[in-house]
Parts: structure tokens; C-alpha cells; sequence
């Protein structure tokens, strides 16, 4: 006898004509649906486990549309000297300079030493140093708009969102926010937006149209940077 065919499990990754697809559930979902990640990976989404099986057969359905996407999709572009990243919306070009030294910025250019690894590293870890300077200061702004104490702040390599939040858990707790230090890769607006977008769900925990309200309060027309993040946010991951 035959054992009954394994079940697709959340986690699982399939390959469909060549191409690794992950399965994913989203109790929020109303329907199956097939994306491309922040990491440019394909992701086919369903409501529930149980229909994963269905998610995984539309994916199948939809191999000429996954090869388009992942044709599509931003070249890496490694940190190394000679490279043109984005800064705050505009091109710097990186510098290998003589010795160890700590990367710095140099006008329109991001100077530092060592050798490719050790380059890597400096200049990674300045880009993260200069996010979480901009992201401070402007978590700063729009939690004092609520009348409230600016949250712990931190930055990682998210892959996944830009942000999240934790809201205050009781008396002296301020909350805390974690972003991908990649925001700093975008124009100030955009990283305003998600900013203020993290600040608002210290008091409105969904995306309810109060939540929206409170973001509109504290940044005005969210549209543009939205747009923008859905149109160049694969493109931000891709550096380094």
C-alpha cells in the first residue's frame, strides 16, 4: 500500500519550472495569491493550511508570470569600492581608501578601508549608523505630535517590512520600534512616511481607517511614498 501523498506545509518551498516558490498562510487573506517578496523571492500565499495545496497548484498555473517577475528583478550591486548606491534618495560612490579606517562620509562619496570583506562590513555599518540617526529623530517628531515619549528605536535587515511596532506594555514602558536600516538607502520622505506610519500604531495597533487617520494627521498624503516603496523597495534590498 501506498502512504497518503505529504500535505504542503507553511514553510515549504516548491519549485515550479525552475523557479523555488515559498508557501505561506495569511489568515488575513481573502484569497490565494502569488507575490514577489522584499527579497525578490516568490511567495504563493493562502488563507489557511488547508489551501496551501490549492496555492501551490496556482502557482504552477502562473509559471510564465513568476519567470516574467524574476527576470525583472534589480541586479545585486555588492558593497565594494568603484560601487554607486542610493543615500538619502541620491547616488554616493564607494572609495576604497589606504588602511583600516572606518567608513565615513566624504561629500558625494562613502570612503573606507580594509579589504573586500572588511569594506563591506564598514561601510554596512555606517549606512545602519546613519539610519538610526535619521529614524530617531523623526520617531522623535511624530510620537511628541501624539503627546507621547519617543520609543526605544532600533534598526536590523528586515526582509519583510519596513517597520514594526510594539506599543507601550504598561507604566513606564515608551514602546519600541524597529526598522530596516534600508530606509536610509530612500529619499527622506519615504523614510519620514514609514516613520510616522510606526509612530501611529503606538496607539492604533491594526490598519483600521482610525490608524490611517493618524498617519494622515502625522505625515499628510501617504500615496507617493507608498507608490514609491511598491516601486523601488525591491531595488533598496538589493544593495549589499
Amino acid at each position: 500500500m501506498f502512504g497518503r501523498a505529504r500535505r504542503p506545509q507553511p514553510g515549504d518551498v516548491v519549485d515550479v519550472a525552475g523557479a523555488p516558490v515559498r508557501l505561506a498562510v495569511n489568515p488575513r487573506a481573502r484569497r490565494i495569491s502569488l507575490r514577489l517578496d522584499a527579497r525578490g523571492a516568490v511567495v504563493a500565499t493562502a488563507p489557511s493550511a488547508r489551501a496551501l495545496a490549492q496555492a501551490e497548484a496556482f502557482a504552477r498555473s502562473r509559471a510564465g508570470w513568476i519567470a516574467e517577475r524574476l527576470a525583472a528583478r534589480p541586479a545585486q550591486s555588492a558593497l565594494k569600492p568603484g560601487a554607486v548606491i542610493p543615500l538619502r534618495g541620491r547616488p554616493v560612490r564607494l572609495v576604497a581608501v589606504p588602511g583600516r579606517g572606518a567608513a565615513r562620509l566624504t561629500g558625494e562619496a562613502v570612503a573606507a578601508g580594509g579589504d573586500s570583506d572588511a569594506f563591506a562590513r564598514r561601510v554596512r555599518r555606517l549606512l545602519r549608523a546613519e539610519a538610526l540617526a535619521d529614524l530617531q529623530a523623526r520617531t522623535a517628531v511624530h510620537a511628541a505630535a501624539l503627546g507621547l515619549p519617543s520609543p526605544a528605536v532600533a534598526v536590523a535587515d528586515a526582509r519583510t517590512r519596513w517597520g514594526s511596532c510594539t506599543p507601550p506594555r504598561g507604566p513606564g514602558d515608551r514602546g519600541r520600534v524597529r526598522y530596516s536600516w534600508r530606509l536610509v538607502l530612500a529619499p527622506p520622505f519615504v523614510l519620514d512616511y514609514v516613520a510616522a506610519h510606526e509612530v501611529a500604531h503606538l496607539r492604533e495597533a491594526n490598519h483600521g481607517p482610525a490608524f490611517w487617520s493618524l498617519c494622515a494627521r502625522l505625515y499628510g498624503d501617504v500615496a507617493p511614498a507608498r507608490a514609491w516603496l511598491k516601486a523601488h523597495g525591491a531595488a533598496l534590498h538589493a544593495v549589499g
